[in-house]
């Protein structure tokens, strides 16, 4: 099972940009996208042709946030939101259900610039979320993707010094994903990868892009039984149409 995410920054803008031509041409069973900013009614319902199976969650505020799972197959369970009431009304996360296990494609809130919204984010949010699950997983196996909007480590960013308190890399929410970790979970990509100047994420300002000065905020995180089963684990930085690039996983399960 290949499972593929990616903050597109907008669905309509990222499709203009080559999202179409890609998933044209993906491998992935299952496509999970962030940050689409637009609702099903929007949205042309032929552009997935045949290939996709649509599992939409807008948020409530148009324009914003929002996530949006595309399958090959029919999911045997699909359900959006965490009954996290300010966070589900943002539309940030979708659960699908297979056979082998459980994706949960999520999209974390930022911090904001100011970390007006930390507060939120780590005592409300991290715990709903690690919640919901450590409750999948008492079923059966889990894989969350998606933009965590955190950099674990300081291998995960290029300017560890410089970022210390900015949204992303506050003690905090580092600590608040090392929680995930601990509660069952694995960065499936530092498993298969331990070097550094691996980045999913890049500002749009001063070619940060071209000189990879970039973040690794974009997961693929398994639960531990699965471990055995992750052939690899990838991020797809030359993929562009988004100031996010897609990470995938591999997942054996024959």
């Amino acid at each position: 099972m290949k499972i593929v995410s990616w903050n597109v920054n907008g669905i309509r803008s990222c499709w203009d940009k080559g999202l179409g031509e890609w998933l044209k041409n993906c491998e992935a069973e299952i496509v999970c996208l962030q940050e689409i900013k637009c609702r099903e009614e929007q949205w042309p319902k032929e552009a997935f042709g045949d290939t996709w199976e649509p599992v939409w969650n807008p948020a409530q505020k148009a324009g914003y946030s929002g996530t949006l799972t595309l399958t090959k197959s029919t999911p045997l369970t699909v359900t959006t939101g965490i009954g996290e009431t300010e966070g589900d009304l943002e539309g940030r996360v979708i659960t699908t259900e297979f056979p082998q296990c459980y994706v949960v494609n999520v999209y974390t809130p930022n911090a904001r610039n100011d970390l007006s919204r930390l507060e939120y984010r780590i005592g409300t949010w991290d715990i709903a979320f690690r919640e919901h699950c450590k409750r999948l997983n008492a079923n059966k196996p889990v894989v969350f993707c998606g933009d965590l909007n955190v950099a674990h480590k300081e291998i995960d960013l290029a300017n560890p010094r410089n970022n210390r308190r900015n949204a992303g890399f506050t003690d905090e929410e580092r600590n608040s994903f090392e929680l995930h970790l601990k509660a069952g979970f694995i960065d499936s990509f530092r498993l298969i990868c331990d070097q550094p100047g691996q980045y999913s994420w890049w500002s749009y300002r001063s070619g940060a892009r071209a000189r990879n000065v970039g973040w690794r905020i974009d997961y693929c995180c398994i639960s531990a039984e699965l471990k055995p089963r992750l052939r690899d684990a990838w991020i797809e930085p030359a993929v562009k149409g988004s100031d996010h690039c897609p990470v995938g996983i591999s997942l054996n399960f024959q």
